[in-house]
């Protein structure tokens, strides 16, 4: 009985042990490729920011922070830090902008929405 259970344990163990040889790596790129669109003139544009500048856009200032790219053994995906203010309001963003999952962690203002298309 002894050895029937010692065994199963043997079975089971690796079933729930984790590696730890996997890492997430990330290849740090130098300019993030974002859309904006302008809703009230109903118009949308791709610009290239450089990390650690900003771009002023219309009422917008755009600085990236960060930008990153999956490993690419991976899923292809794209993560900016952006800081985003206005004349007017200050700021009205300051996060991490996730491509693959636009939704998440955008940007929805009434007069601008912001999204990332990639990293270069």
């Amino acid at each position: 009985m002894k050895n029937i259970i010692k065994t199963l344990c043997l079975a089971i163990v690796p079933l729930f042990s984790f590696s730890v040889d996997h890492a997430f790596a990330y290849i740090e790129q130098e300019i993030a490729v974002v859309r904006i669109m302008n809703k009230p003139a109903g118009k949308t544009q791709v610009v290239s920011v450089k990390v650690g500048e900003t771009l002023q856009y219309d009422g917008l200032n755009i600085t990236v922070r960060n930008c990153k790219q999956s490993d690419p053994f991976e899923a292809e995906n794209f993560f900016v830090f952006l800081e985003i203010y206005t004349k007017t309001d200050g700021r009205i963003f300051s996060g991490w902008m996730n491509r693959n999952e636009p939704g998440q962690n955008p940007l929805q203002d009434d007069t601008y929405d912001v999204w990332i298309e990639k990293c270069e």
